[in-house]
């Protein structure tokens, strides 16, 4: 358990490896060693992969060990086995996926993983223009439950004001009609807001304080996200209609899992890489390669979450009540130093040492290494922050009613309209010849609704305070479309992009 409110960066973050290797000193070795020896589902894995513990003792010896991931490790095991001893009689906070590829899968978290997420949500108040002694609501906008966003955001800043912050927490989850009845009545009552929750849904937030007539003019605001990436021109929208003054300060965003926790955050550093990168297509692709999608640039604490890029992938490992070692997460993206940034931007003609200080961006980021993620690797569409995954979908496509009429191909895309009010679009392609009649198409609307509903528990909590908003749009194709439906490249299940 950390004993200062601070993170020590110095002391975390020497020894900083290249992007192929762990971000962390012989802390990951020591860990490697516990697990091996005392986590019986990690010491059987080993085992199997003819691994011997005893051969792993430095940081490079660590690359040779096996990776592990939720099929080859996790889902295996016997559950208890995958926790320290071997024993469910530890302290831990339990909070699950959404079950959206399969059976939901419970993931047990220590204490010591909700002080280091304190800590970060802490740093980031401390770096905010809001006051540090005025009232501070903090508005809970994630979904609440056994998901991870809600939860672990409300013990952060629970942790917070029992350390003396002036803050106070009220948790609507996702009910907009709740959080806009807390700006009018509640809020007026403080002088400092924090919205935090996932992107789209804060736009529909502030959207809808806009059209109720509620002003946040009246006060100081900054935004925590988390659960997807956005552009910096939804940066700059939410930015405007919350009267932020300081968006590379007061807004941040959380790149987390159910998995760890809180693994990584952005800064007002690596926001400004990122905003250089937009503005430089050349240095973009130097950073993320030739990637259509802006990527989550976030810098982390290795003494949390070490982070290494396999293969384009990433790998964590971490510490806690289900420790993770070399775990790869499903995500895509790469790990850099700040001396790799700080090349990359010079070699295009960019100090970025000048730039930190034009923006007054505190030195001592210089410390933490960088990730980047750009998509997950399994496959779905985002919507609200949940994963949408086509074969939830294509089993509906599947069934006795339409498959004479469709081919049961189909492409899920993200989409957001004039509005810039995000929705789910889901591309379908008609068996040839065919044609899909109102009532057909409000048939099957209703039956991937339905199946949406029973098969991902996040995406029923979001339709029961959404509404008509949850609802996807269907976009009918003719047979062998090339737009989507292409017969000489694989299907692609899910489009991309930003």
């Amino acid at each position: 358990m950390q004993q200062s409110v601070r993170p020590r960066l110095k002391k975390s973050t020497k020894k900083v490896r290249s992007p192929e290797s762990p971000r962390a000193d012989s802390t990951l070795v020591r860990l490697f060693h516990k697990m091996a020896a005392e986590v019986p589902a990690y010491k059987k894995f080993l085992k199997n992969a003819g691994t011997r513990a005893a051969d792993i003792k430095t940081d490079h010896d660590l690359l040779r060990i096996p990776l592990t991931s939720k099929d080859n490790y996790l889902r295996p095991a016997k559950y208890a086995d995958l926790f320290w001893g071997g024993s469910l009689a530890t302290p831990h906070v339990l909070t699950s996926t959404s079950g959206s590829t399969g059976e939901p899968f419970f993931f047990g978290r220590s204490p010591t993983i909700d002080e280091q997420s304190a800590l970060i949500h802490e740093r980031f108040f401390l770096q905010t223009s809001l006051s540090k002694t005025e009232s501070t609501l903090v508005i809970i906008c994630f979904g609440m439950g056994i998901w991870i966003g809600g939860l672990l955001t409300y013990q952060a800043f629970e942790l917070m004001s029992k350390r003396g912050h002036p803050i106070s927490i009220i948790t609507p989850g996702i009910n907009r009609t709740e959080i806009l009845k807390i700006l009018r009545k509640l809020a007026p009552s403080y002088k400092q807001i924090i919205l935090t929750g996932y992107p789209p849904f804060i736009k529909d937030v502030l959207d809808g304080a806009a059209e109720a007539g509620i002003s946040l003019k009246n006060h100081k605001v900054a935004i925590l996200f988390a659960a997807e990436a956005f552009t910096e021109q939804f940066r700059d929208y939410v930015v405007k209609k919350a009267n932020i003054k300081n968006p590379l300060t007061d807004t941040m965003n959380v790149y987390g899992s159910a998995d760890v926790g809180t693994m990584a955050f952005e800064t007002p550093l690596s926001i400004r890489v990122r905003q250089i990168a937009i503005q430089k297509p050349e240095i973009f692709k130097t950073l993320f390669g030739d990637i259509s999608k802006t990527p989550t640039l976030a810098q982390n604490i290795p003494a949390y979450t070490a982070f290494e890029q396999h293969e384009g992938q990433l790998l964590l490992s971490a510490d806690s009540a289900m420790p993770l070692m070399r775990y790869a997460i499903g995500d895509n993206g790469g790990v850099y130093t700040f001396a790799e940034i700080e090349r990359i931007m010079a070699d295009h003609g960019v100090d970025l040492l000048k730039e930190m200080k034009a923006a007054k961006i505190p030195d001592d980021l210089r410390l933490l290494p960088f990730v980047y993620v750009y998509e997950r690797s399994d496959l779905s569409a985002t919507l609200y922050g949940l994963q949408v995954y086509p074969e939830t979908v294509k089993e509906v496509l599947l069934g006795e009613s339409f498959a004479p009429f469709l081919s049961g191909r189909l492409t899920l895309a993200t989409r957001f309209d004039d509005s810039h009010d995000q929705y789910l679009e889901i591309n379908v392609e008609l068996r040839q010849g065919r044609e899909a009649s109102p009532e057909f198409s409000a048939l099957l609307l209703a039956e991937i609704i339905k199946n949406l509903k029973e098969k991902n528990s996040e995406f029923r909590e979001l339709c029961n305070f959404l509404g008509a908003r949850s609802v996807p749009k269907i976009v009918y194709w003719p047979y062998e479309d090339p737009a989507y439906f292409r017969r000489d490249i694989k299907q692609r299940w899910v489009l991309k992009q930003n």
